[in-house]
């Protein structure tokens, strides 16, 4: 589906798809769901934004490294959906963010210093995930490099945990 070429058809996406049109409008519903910015006029459908990309990165740092991170997401223009952790045996918890500028990133590392709440990632010894959009997948891959260059970025899954006492 593209702007610049106009309304595209139910009936031609699902002819070049390979599938039926009732599988085009289902998916339509799933990417509206997801937030893509996706308008039906009556000669068919059109994006009306630019869809953004999201990856979930594997990161780990201390508490103090919590500005410096977020900074770096957000300076390479991404936004930090949430944050999540994996949890025995709690299972994975998250928590919504949705920061995309350095005074979202300060108001909400100037609340978590306030002592009254604790960042995830003190119950993981530093390993947690953020699910980061952002406009293209350069971006994203820029994010990371950054991430890697200070030492944050992870793969792989976390390794076991000991409290330090």
């Amino acid at each position: 589906m593209g702007q610049a070429g106009g309304p595209v058809s139910g009936e031609r996406l699902a002819k070049l798809l390979g599938v039926s049109r009732q599988v085009i409008v289902q998916d339509i519903a799933l990417l509206r769901a997801a937030e893509h910015e996706i308008i039906s006029t009556n000669r068919g459908y059109v994006c009306s934004g630019p869809a953004e990309m999201s990856r979930v990165f594997h990161v780990n740092h201390g508490p103090g490294e919590i500005l410096e991170e977020l900074n770096i997401i957000v300076d390479f223009g991404g936004t930090v959906v949430d944050v999540f952790v994996k949890h025995e045996p709690y299972g994975e918890l998250r928590a919504r963010l949705d920061v995309h500028t350095r005074r979202e990133v300060r108001e909400f590392v100037d609340s978590i210093n306030s002592g009254n709440s604790s960042p995830l990632l003190t119950i993981t010894c530093g390993d947690h995930y953020h699910t980061v959009r952002a406009a293209s997948e350069g971006l994203l891959d820029e994010i990371g490099e950054e991430l890697d260059k200070h030492g944050f970025l992870r793969g792989g899954e976390p390794e076991d945990c000991q409290e330090k006492g």
